[in-house]
């Protein structure tokens, strides 16, 4: 079983829950954030990236670093659930970093700088 497969079956799960598709905001904890629009999901996002970095930090003077998989399972669900509202997947994110797989960091960074110059002289 894969990590791609593990998404797309939570992907799924996350799609069934829209509201469109019969989620109930009463049963769901996923349909309830959808329910209540971007400011729910996209503050749950903020949330999480924020439990990350303490988790890290708290494993970086001692603390357990199976905490920081622990948030970022949590970061990637409420991530996923904003994908799922703006009609994207996972599939999607693999697909960018495939893409960017075997470029520079610092190359990539310094491309899309140089495509948003070019987008904003038009």
């Amino acid at each position: 079983m894969s990590a791609n497969d593990t998404l797309a079956r939570l992907a799924a799960v996350i799609e069934s829950r829209k509201p469109g598709r019969g989620g109930d905001p009463e049963a769901s904890y996923v349909a309830r954030l959808l329910h209540k629009g971007p400011d729910a999901f996209l503050k749950k996002i903020g949330e999480e990236a924020t439990e990350v970095v303490m988790a890290a930090k708290d494993a970086t003077h001692g603390g357990d670093p199976a905490k920081i998989v622990n948030e970022v399972a949590d970061l990637w669900f409420h991530s996923m659930i904003a994908l799922a509202h703006y009609g994207l997947a996972p599939a999607d994110v693999l697909a960018e970093l495939e893409r960017r797989e075997g470029t520079s960091g610092i190359e990539e960074k310094a491309l899309r700088k140089a495509r948003q110059r070019e987008g904003a002289g038009e």
